[in-house]
């Protein structure tokens, strides 16, 4: 997604408001060949693994006061995993790039978390 990551770039660059974005990457030193102009941005290496995305996770959005830990994370992950087969239906899809598919992700996903993390 080269196209929209120099969107991003851009927007911060030359918006009025605060924009803050992460760059994640399956494999170290491949954003340097790929997209030379985001040398000196510190991508977060996940290595391609689900537990590497929410390592990396938990390591960008650093917030004061309370975030999942990356053992809630993979709760929240399951728990989710579970539950999908029956947002899908109920959507009257099997397709999870819809809109309604990932508002429903998303609140089942927040509720989830309060559940773990609180």
């Amino acid at each position: 997604m080269p196209f929209e990551l120099g969107l991003t770039w851009a927007w911060e660059k030359i918006g009025t408001a605060e924009h803050v974005w992460f760059v994640f990457e399956a494999k170290d030193r491949r954003l340097a060949k790929s997209l030379s102009d985001l040398n000196g941005t510190d991508p977060y290496i996940h290595n391609g693994r689900v537990g590497g995305v929410f390592r990396e996770f938990c390591n960008a959005f650093v917030r004061p006061g309370q975030q999942p830990s990356v053992p809630q994370t993979w709760k929240i992950y399951r728990k989710l995993d579970e539950k999908l087969p029956e947002i899908l239906k109920l959507a009257g899809t099997r397709d999870v790039f819809q809109a309604r598919v990932f508002n429903d992700v998303c609140v089942f996903a927040s509720k989830a978390a309060d559940e773990f993390v609180n």
